[in-house]
């Protein structure tokens, strides 16, 4: 007969190596299984780096860009109280101008009294012509149009005297003939319009005193004038001929400064 011999040792450790087998392949199945998520991982911290890095950037240029806002705002103001500052001074070098051309133009149309009556004086035929009195006077003017009435309510505004703008001589001479040598004269002058030089009245009048030598008769004389328009600019040479070296020395200067042209 045939009898069984069963080895129970053999037959129990046969199990333990397929479950290490087992076991090594369940090892080795999971961890090739963690390589993908690895890699995403990897790929993750690797985005959120440059998430990180490429805020930290786009923070510094904007921290540059805030300070360069900053420094451009300071330079903005700067420059508007320059500007104000401009703006003032050409407000006070205009004002400067207007008062200087003012004064220009008050040196401009001066007429020197003393200029006048020398050049009258000059003028005088010797021997034949005496001056008694010379006098400033308000040439006849053309009559303006009436006035439109003033609105109701409203003062009306006061009448302007016209400027005395003429002259006046009267005096003496032999004849009528030195009257008329002597307004002939005149009318050349450069500070009179000869158009506005006239005789206004001549007559004969008995210059006697009832003595034993009577004096021959002497001729009354008018004669009525207008100033020149022109300036003083445009009379220098006349000016400085009279004598009138101070109005002359003040216009040269305002020449030489552009205030007055030449």
């Amino acid at each position: 007969m045939y009898s069984l011999d069963i080895n129970f040792i053999k037959g129990r450790s046969q199990p333990k190596a397929d479950q290490t087998t087992r076991a090594s392949r369940r090892t080795t199945f999971v961890a090739s299984d963690m390589t993908p998520i690895y890699v995403g991982l990897g790929a993750g911290l690797a985005s959120l780096a440059l998430v990180l890095a490429g805020w930290g950037i786009l923070s510094a240029q904007n921290s540059g860009l805030e300070t360069e806002v900053a420094k451009l705002d300071q330079e903005l103001a700067a420059l508007g109280i320059q500007e104000q500052q401009i703006q003032q001074i050409q407000a006070e070098v205009t004002q400067i101008k207007t008062q200087n051309q003012a004064l220009a133009t008050v040196f401009n149309e001066i007429r020197p009294w003393s200029a006048i009556l020398q050049d009258i004086r000059d003028r005088i035929p010797a021997n034949a012509v005496q001056i008694e009195n010379i006098q400033q006077v308000t040439a006849a003017a053309t009559p303006a149009p009436a006035a439109s009435p003033p609105p109701q309510g409203q003062q009306a505004a006061a009448p302007v005297a016209p400027p005395a703008n003429g002259i006046e001589i009267i005096g003496n001479a032999r004849t009528f003939n030195d009257v008329n040598d002597f307004l002939l004269s005149l009318k050349q002058s450069s500070f009179l319009k000869p158009e506005d030089t006239k005789l206004v009245s001549a007559e004969l009048v008995n210059n006697s005193s009832g003595g034993q030598n009577p004096t021959p008769p002497l001729v009354k004389y008018t004669i009525s004038s207008t100033f020149t328009d022109a300036g003083a600019t445009e009379l220098l040479r006349e000016l400085e001929r009279k004598g009138t070296l101070g109005l002359v020395t003040r216009i040269r200067t305002l020449q030489q400064r552009g205030l007055i042209q030449q």
